[in-house]
Parts: C-alpha cells; structure tokens; sequence
C-alpha cells in the first residue's frame, strides 16, 4: 500500500507541490553554510523566530504526529498514514523520513532557518518519494543521505541539503550483488561501505572506492546488522559475534567474549572513539531481555560489558552531547554512562517500569537525544517527556492523542 500524502490545514501557506522552490536553509545536521536568499511566498506566510525550532516525531498507528521540541505540544497530527511506518531525520534539519510500504516519502517538519532568521509553518508529507519494495535504513554522514531497499539492494544517496529546494535531488544508485536486510554508507573520500548477504544469512560488508572498485572486504562477521560513525570517520557494523570496524582502507573484527555475543544496534558519537552497542548472548532465545550494554574502543579494539541491571530494547540507545552513552532500561530511567571509566555515572528515573513486547512493530518507550535534551515516550501513558541532561530533571511533560510509537526529531 502506498502512503496517503495529507496537506492538511496550510492555510495562506504555499503549498509545496507548487513551483515555489523552498529556500535553502542552514542546519547543523546537513553541515551546509546558509544562503542569503530573497523572501520567498514561503517565509512571508511562515511565522518568523528569532531562533531555531527544533521539532520532534512520533508515529504512531496511522500517522504521525509533530511536536514542538521545546513545550512537547503538538504542532500536526498527519494522519492516513497506512501500514507500519518508520521515521528517520533526513539529514537537513528540517525533513524526515517516512518508511512505509514502497517508498521512503519526505514528510517536511517546516521548521528550518535562513541566515539568522528561523521559520516555522504547517508540517505535511510531500510528494518527494523514492521507490523501495521493503525501504530500510536511513543512514546520514557527511553531508549525505543514504537510503538502503532490503527488497532489491538498491542504494540511493544524494547530498542532504538538496531536499531543501523542495524537489527531488539528484541522486546516486548502486545495487548490492544480492538483495538482503541490509546499510549502506557513503564516506567522505566518495567511497561505499555496504553490507554482503542474501535473502538467507548476512556475512559482512565490502568498501568500494568512488568508482565502485572494491577495497577491502570482511566476510567473518555472521547476521550482520546495523551501522554507526565514530571519531576519524570510523565505520562499525554489528555481527552476532562482535562488531567490524573499518578505517582507512582497511577492515578490523573484535571478538565478542562470548562465543554467541550478539551486537545489532549501536549508537555512535562521531567526536567520540567509543561506540555504544546492545549485547545479547542467547542464541536460543525467543525474545532475549539483555541486562548489559557494550562499549568499543574503535581505536584499540577494546571492548567492554557494562551490566545495567535491568533490561533494554532497540529503541532504548542514545549519545549525550558530551559523548556519554545513555540507555533507557525497562525500570523506566536513563542510564547514563561515562565511555571513559565504563561505568554509570548516573541513573534518572522518566516513567514507570515496563515489559519489552514480543513483537518488534509494538509500541515501547523510546529514546530520542537532540542537544542536552533527552526525549522519551510512554505509550503506556500516551505522553513524552524532555529530560534535561545538565542537571538531570524531567523538565517538560506533554500528552499525546495517539499512542506513540518511534520517537525522532529535527534540529529546524
């Protein structure tokens, strides 16, 4: 099924499918310098800040809703959305991702800044698609969005702030050898870190240079899953036996200390060597409730367990502005640790205790950390809430009229 496109209530603004081009605005996430531009229909009919408005998104069963960042209100609610969704940032601060049945659709936050004015209007999906049998991961660095089709191995990229002119960019494509659930990452030097595998295993990754030439490849790294950037543009992948690290052309395993020691989700700080993974050791396990988090030193190949005491899930990784690694448990707290000493360094109570579900696509808490804020859900509660990492308070609380589901933002 496709996504139902909503342009509800935009009032005396633009609409975007007109030939308005969107101006081109500045954003910490794309990296890019802001243009001086004329005011535009847009930013006449937009509401003007005398700073960026970052946005927050949740989805939730049959849509998405957007939240001011700042108060936790809801600015839309974009419903007709149908089937399960997943959201991603963009890469330019101001759009995001929808991944629904065949296509990865910008849904525009409308929030952005031109030189030192910001702007903020009527959020709605737009008709900027591209086609994906079964759309997978988002991947942003360096000024590059990459986006990974499970179902045919087709690797999309384009330069992040080309979605701000509000049409389609030009993009780059390259098809893996096989189809697989799978990553992709585009690198600075214009070369390709992509994973190997088929529709039955997932082996390792392949790095092709810029013009697709291969470079290094690593086959030991069984169920492949996941990426992260850490610092010096080092690349990480998840195996079910410990990570692969690649830099600088060449291609480095670290071992897990258990034979079956499972790490598919990380959370990387690219100014930080450290990466922040799950860790999971039951292979025969149905649904494995992990107490303990991994730490790997990407430059010396260290990697270290750290016991939470209490259980976790995929939505419950993050890295605070100082490079501290933070993991919401099933207690209901933030679990903040310091990458240097290993240890937790503080733990601040959000919600109430919580049960991870069976399946996957059920709602759960999730984290989201946007600057020293840290925002969580509470499906149980249909609510979420901003914890301010400096002096560790819940300082703003806000109700929701869906249960949310993935939580994500951007910076406007």
């Amino acid at each position: 099924m496709k996504i139902i496109r909503s342009y509800r209530n935009l009032g005396a603004v633009v609409a975007l499918s007109t030939s308005v081009a969107l101006l081109a605005a500045c954003s910490s996430e794309a990296g890019t310098e802001a243009e001086s531009v004329e005011t535009t229909a847009e930013t006449a009919a937009a509401q003007s800040h005398s700073e960026p408005q970052p946005r927050l998104a949740t989805s939730y069963d049959g849509g998405v809703l957007i939240l001011d960042a700042a108060t936790l209100e809801t600015v839309e609610d974009i419903s007709g959305i149908e089937g399960f969704t997943r959201l991603n940032p963009a890469g330019d601060g101001r759009h995001l991702f929808v991944s629904g049945s065949g296509a990865f659709t910008a849904l525009d936050a409308s929030t952005w800044t031109d030189s030192s004015q910001s702007y903020t209007s009527t959020p709605a999906l737009t008709d900027i698609e591209f086609d994906a049998t079964t759309p997978g991961h988002v991947v942003r660095h360096d000024g590059k969005t990459v986006l990974f089709d499970d179902g045919t191995g087709k690797v999309e990229m384009f330069e992040s702030a080309a979605l701000l002119k509000g049409s389609k960019p030009e993009v780059e494509s390259y098809t893996t050898p096989e189809a697989h659930h799978g990553v992709a990452v585009a690198l600075s030097d214009g070369s390709l870190l992509t994973t190997i595998g088929n529709e039955d295993e997932r082996t390792g990754i392949v790095v092709l240079d810029a013009d697709r030439k291969e470079i290094a490849r690593n086959e030991e790294c069984p169920g492949v899953h996941g990426e992260a950037v850490a610092a010096d543009e080092t690349v990480v992948v998840g195996c079910e036996d410990g990570v692969l690290i690649y830099r600088d052309g060449e291609i480095r395993k670290v071992q897990s200390p258990d034979a079956y020691g499972r790490i598919g989700n990380q959370a990387g700080d690219e100014d930080s060597r450290i990466l922040l993974g799950d860790y999971k050791s039951d292979p025969d396990a149905e649904l494995e409730r992990p107490t303990r988090v991994s730490l790997t030193d990407t430059a010396t190949g260290e990697l270290t367990l750290v016991d939470l005491g209490t259980s976790y899930t995929f939505r419950s990784l993050g890295r605070g502005p100082d490079g501290d690694a933070i993991v919401l448990g099933t207690d209901g707290a933030l679990h903040i640790i310091d990458v240097d000493t290993k240890a937790v360094a503080e733990t601040i109570p959000v919600v109430d205790a919580w049960e991870e579900p069976v399946k996957w696509q059920e709602p759960r808490p999730a984290l989201f950390v946007q600057g020293g804020t840290a925002y969580v859900s509470d499906p149980a509660g249909n609510s979420v809430h901003a914890v301010d990492l400096a002096t560790g308070e819940v300082s703003t609380s806000g109700e929701l009229a869906h249960t949310p589901i993935e939580l994500t933002g951007v910076t406007g």
